[in-house]
């Protein structure tokens, strides 16, 4: 199961990457690469999920494996026998039926495994809704369709489950979520989470606000709310409940917290890639717009923490004692330094373009391994920072310089992402796949840089490279197992209001609802 996972994030970035135009072989229509890609989720979805709480956990049973591939098969079918259907569309034979109504069953499975029962009953709503129709009360009434025409429609066409919220889950949504998880695997999840307490532990109720704060900065490079509270959470609810909150507070914080990561730019939740196919609003503009509403609602949380620290009487974690002065100096230092650093870097790109044109690629490129390099030496002069251990105390907090210093080059993946969105307009999955690439360099080299300017042991920090590379690929597509599902089963709701009118009934119905009225509507 571990290299098919590889497998998956192998092909998305062959998929994503300018490669197979290079080559001019592997080069997949987005039909066929939506069917690799629910191929990989249904397949990985038996293996990685069990059936009921009773199947057996230290070993995957036959009846998933034989379920695994034959999932595996119903999802790629359009790509096996994409020459072939295209030849014949709207005359689906035998085994196209026989193939749709068995994906169709096995995908329901796997979103009752991966996802729960609810999106389940919401799917078979609207598959019932299809074929009883013509019993449905006049507003909503349709003709029905056959078993031949739905089969047909919702698995051999794009309107189904090939559409475009798959469309969305393969083109965009995996490379920022393996993006995401590449980063936590790298270390830098722990390094935010470090930098939060730093800055905000000193404060009254500060494990809650390291909680919001943390979560803003995972939601930065992760737009999944689920790994933003497994990563996050295991050290911030027990940090909190050491100060005073209860564990339902401090899970309702961490929550919420997480859930906002979802609105957080650069790397937004798969609903923001869904407005790019459907509205046609370009990410960048999404990501402009974004920010605001982000950064106020964050704002409103630590505001409500704040208040309910004061109700509660929280106590503080005991911070070094400094001057006034000296923190105040302190501060605008950092602040002016990193703004001058931004703009010595954007300006320095800008003025290396202008003169060196279209031969200014490699020289940037060079020049960002440099800076990289730089960066990874000047960190190893400093002790690692230590995974946080939630059971023990916080007897004094550390500086926010000594442990941001030790973590710097994890801003250069997020600086590439931001630079490819904003700067060059690139589209999602291609910045994605570059700033994917970034971080893939630094997974793969940054231990053993760290162990050459230590003058440690270069062949075991190569093999824990490795090990770090290759769990990052794998636990990727593990987080991408329940976004694949539920953006196929979300094709069978539009699948369904494309096949049977229903868009235009409702549109219909709300335009003489509101009377014509623009704001009723």
């Amino acid at each position: 199961m571990l290299w098919v996972a590889v497998a998956w994030s192998l092909f998305q970035l062959w998929y994503a990457s300018p490669l197979p135009f290079v080559f001019g072989f592997g080069i997949l229509n987005d039909t066929e690469a939506r069917a690799i890609h629910l191929g990989f989720a249904l397949f990985l979805t038996f293996l990685a999920y069990p059936a009921l709480r009773s199947s057996p956990r230290d070993h995957v049973p036959l009846l998933d494996w034989v379920l695994a591939v034959v999932g595996g098969f119903a999802g790629a079918y359009l790509f096996l026998f994409y020459v072939v259907l295209s030849g014949r569309p709207g005359q689906p034979t035998t085994l196209d039926l026989v193939t749709g109504t068995v994906g169709i069953l096995l995908l329901l499975e796997a979103t009752r495994r991966a996802l729960g029962l609810p999106m389940v009953v919401v799917a078979c709503t609207f598959i019932f809704y299809t074929f009883a129709g013509q019993y449905m009360p006049d507003v909503i009434q349709h003709r029905g369709a056959s078993l031949t025409k739905f089969l047909n429609h919702q698995w051999l066409t794009t309107e189904g489950v090939f559409g475009i919220a798959l469309g969305v889950s393969t083109s965009f949504v995996f490379l920022f979520v393996l993006f995401g998880t590449l980063l936590e695997k790298a270390g830098a999840g722990n390094w935010m989470m470090q930098i939060s307490i730093a800055l905000l532990g000193h404060l009254r109720g500060g494990p809650a606000k390291v909680a919001v704060v943390s979560s803003a900065l995972n939601g930065v490079v992760s737009g999944s709310s689920v790994s933003n509270v497994v990563s996050g959470g295991i050290f911030t609810i027990p940090l909190m409940k050491r100060t005073g909150l209860s564990g339902v507070k401090a899970g309702a914080i961490e929550a919420s917290a997480s859930i906002n990561g979802q609105i957080m730019p650069p790397v937004m939740g798969a609903a923001a890639f869904l407005m790019v196919e459907y509205v046609g609003i370009p990410y960048s503009e999404i990501v402009k717009h974004a920010l605001l509403p982000a950064v106020f609602s964050y704002l409103a949380l630590l505001y409500m923490v704040h208040l309910e620290a004061i109700k509660m009487g929280l106590k503080t974690i005991p911070q070094r004692p400094t001057p006034a002065r000296e923190r105040m100096l302190r501060m605008g230092l950092g602040l002016s330094g990193s703004v001058l650093a931004v703009c010595i870097v954007y300006y320095g790109i800008v003025a290396i373009q202008a003169v060196f044109g279209g031969a200014a690629a490699p020289l940037l490129a060079l020049a960002g391994v440099a800076l990289y390099v730089a960066s990874v030496w000047y960190s190893s002069r400093y002790p690692d920072l230590a995974l946080d251990d939630p059971n023990a105390p916080i007897l004094e907090l550390p500086r926010a310089w000594d442990v941001t210093r030790t973590g710097l080059d994890f801003l250069i993946p997020i600086a590439v992402l931001l630079w490819c969105l904003m700067v060059e307009q690139m589209s999602p999955g291609l910045s994605a796949f570059w700033a994917t690439v970034s971080i893939l360099s630094i997974v793969a080299t940054r231990k053993p840089l760290m162990a050459v300017f230590r003058k440690e042991n270069l062949a075991a920090s190569v093999r824990a490279a490795w090990d770090d590379l290759i769990d990052g690929l794998a636990l990727g597509a593990r987080n991408m197992i329940g976004i694949g599902i539920a953006t196929a089963t979300a094709g069978i709701v539009v699948g369904t209001i494309t096949l049977t009118g229903l868009g235009l009934m409702m549109t219909e119905l709300v335009e003489f609802i509101s009377g014509g009225n623009v704001i009723l509507m």
